[in-house]
């Protein structure tokens, strides 16, 4: 897939773990419940959608496809956990992120917006330090700038990750190609510290598949202890 090709729902979930990694430490990574209530919340959003735990799970897993997120449940969590990637894989910095974050959740924003917006997540102390941002994500194709709307006096700016229905604006100019796609992430191998994330996971399946032989052959060791009491109560 392009870069450019995210679809709504995985832009939403993208947005929200990368709101959340900041703004609910404790609770991050996401498990998949967390991270639904997130895409559905009512307030920092537009629109404000009903997912359900299919769509969610469904954009979260072509997300980590995409190299974008991962799992990230331990060995010791009954849930499964999500958190992203998007530093390494856009290679953008927690301001860059912030920004892109706002304009994932909540469709076209002026600059003036995007300060307000984005205190919780990075401190962006003056407007000229939002735009110098957007300069810096519009140079990479991230973000584009388009008209005002009628009585506004700023600009506004989308996101590019993906098409949003709001945003659509018909005689905008067609946005440039990003500079920076994502392929299929696991035949990828200019992205660094892949290897090193597939590694890690192959290691947590094998220690999840060790644990749970273990399991089984403590309940077979159960199970005959309980067969030979029967046994004996019988006699």
């Amino acid at each position: 897939m392009h870069i450019a090709e995210l679809t709504e729902s995985q832009q939403r979930v993208l947005g929200c773990l990368i709101e959340k990694r900041w703004t609910t430490p404790d609770q991050y990574p996401l498990s998949l419940n967390a991270l639904r209530l997130a895409c559905n919340q009512s307030t920092n959003r537009d629109p404000v959608t009903d997912y359900d735990d299919a769509v969610v799970s469904d954009a979260a897993q072509r997300l980590a496809r995409y190299g974008l997120a991962r799992l990230a449940s331990g060995h010791n969590s009954r849930a499964t956990k999500y958190r992203h990637l998007a530093e390494e894989a856009l290679g953008l910095g927690r301001e860059q992120l912030a920004v892109l974050c706002v304009l994932l959740l909540r469709g076209s924003q002026t600059p003036g917006e995007l300060k307000g917006r984005t205190e919780r997540m990075a401190a962006i102390v003056s407007l000229d330090g939002v735009e110098r941002i957007l300069g810096s994500l519009a140079e990479r194709g991230f973000v584009r700038r388009i008209d005002r709307r009628p009585g506004q006096k700023e600009d506004r700016y989308v996101q590019q990750l993906g098409e949003r229905g709001d945003d659509a604006v018909a005689d905008a100019p067609a946005p440039p190609a990003p500079a920076d796609p994502i392929a299929q992430p696991v035949a990828s191998s200019d992205r660094p510290g892949l290897a090193a994330r597939v590694d890690a996971l192959e290691a947590e399946l094998a220690t999840l598949r060790s644990e749970l032989a273990t399991l089984r052959s403590e309940l077979a060791a159960t199970g005959s202890e309980l067969a030979a009491l029967r046994s004996e109560l019988g006699a």
